[in-house]
């Protein structure tokens, strides 16, 4: 078995590798990376992203969101969290096989004294308390697994990244399925860094295994396809499958309801309710957002550039941006 040394803490840099190197059929072993996150919020491949991520809160931690190509549910990674991967060649047909790739991890937890097992068909427990989940991806004859491994990660911002308000928005994407979590350090009765704990999971997955980082030209074609797609709105937003937003709030000049319908990303509809008193044509506050990507730049320059206590003036002139931003 290879294992690829990988230091990048670039969650963009970290799924494109893995994309990369499912594709690459000249290397015949079977793979596996142990890799590390700054935080961030990964949504599963058939996920609406804005319906899985709290946008007022990563927006102001600088939390980055990315989406992987596997599915499954949302997850929130930073640098107390160890993330594995494993690539290898399967028969076609073959079924769904999670406990093949999950074993070496409840083998390591073992060596230090923390009993875990299976659970369900994706995830790992300790004590019934979710520390890891795992999801896969098959490409011509090779699967990529991959799963979370919570070591020492902060779970109040977990909690809060991904905590979304489920009534502002309805969709046709996989909604994620919280469960019960906690840190393998909470089960440890010995002081154990995360650095000490990834070499006695490298050990249990292969103590004889080959070692090696990336060449150069590897380096560059990762950095390539994570700047031509992991990093790009359309992938982390636009492939998002149709859904609708509804804002609406009581101020005291009245209340104000938008609905939104997003495709592809990009705002197709809108229409405002309410019982507040306009004294412009609100048609073309909506006019003004459709075609514009559903992100909170291009709405704030949007709104910015009409002036909105003209439509509605008892509004505050920030209100209104703030509202659709939430």
């Amino acid at each position: 078995m290879l294992e690829i040394i990988n230091r990048s803490n670039d969650p963009y840099f970290n799924l494109a590798l893995e994309e990369y190197l499912l594709n690459r059929r000249d290397i015949k072993e079977d793979v596996f990376l142990l890799w590390q996150n700054r935080p961030v919020v990964v949504v599963g491949r058939n996920q609406n992203t804005v319906e899985e991520i709290n946008r007022e809160f990563v927006r102001s931690r600088g939390v980055e969101v990315v989406r992987r190509i596997s599915g499954g549910g949302a997850v929130y990674h930073d640098l107390g969290n160890l993330n594995f991967t494993f690539i290898a060649h399967e028969e076609p047909g073959l079924s769904l096989d999670f406990a093949r790739y999950t074993a070496p991890v409840i083998k390591a937890l073992g060596l230090i004294g923390v009993k875990a097992e299976n659970q369900g068909r994706n995830d790992i427990t300790i004590q019934g308390r979710k520390f890891s989940g795992n999801a896969q991806c098959r490409l011509r004859g090779r699967v990529m697994h991959h799963g979370t491994i919570l070591f020492d990660s902060n779970l109040e911002d977990m909690q809060q990244a991904l905590t979304v308000d489920p009534a502002k928005i309805a969709s046709k994407g996989v909604k994620s399925v919280r469960s019960r979590v906690t840190n393998i350090k909470e089960h440890i009765t010995s002081p154990l860094t995360i650095a000490e704990f990834k070499n006695v999971l490298s050990s249990a997955i292969d103590k004889g295994r080959e070692c090696r980082e990336l060449t150069p030209a590897e380096q560059s074609a990762v950095e390539s396809l994570r700047d031509n797609k992991f990093r790009r709105w359309e992938w982390v937003y636009g492939f998002s499958p149709p859904f609708n937003v509804r804002k609406s709030q009581r101020f005291e000049w009245g209340n104000i309801d938008f609905r939104i319908e997003v495709k592809k990303g990009l705002v197709k509809k809108c229409r405002i309710y309410g019982d507040f008193f306009a004294t412009g044509d609100i048609g073309i506050i909506e006019r003004q957002l459709i075609g514009l990507c559903y992100q909170g730049e291009d709405m704030r320059r949007a709104l910015e550039s009409l002036n909105l206590p003209s439509y509605i003036p008892e509004a505050q002139p920030g209100e209104i941006i703030d509202l659709l931003l939430k």
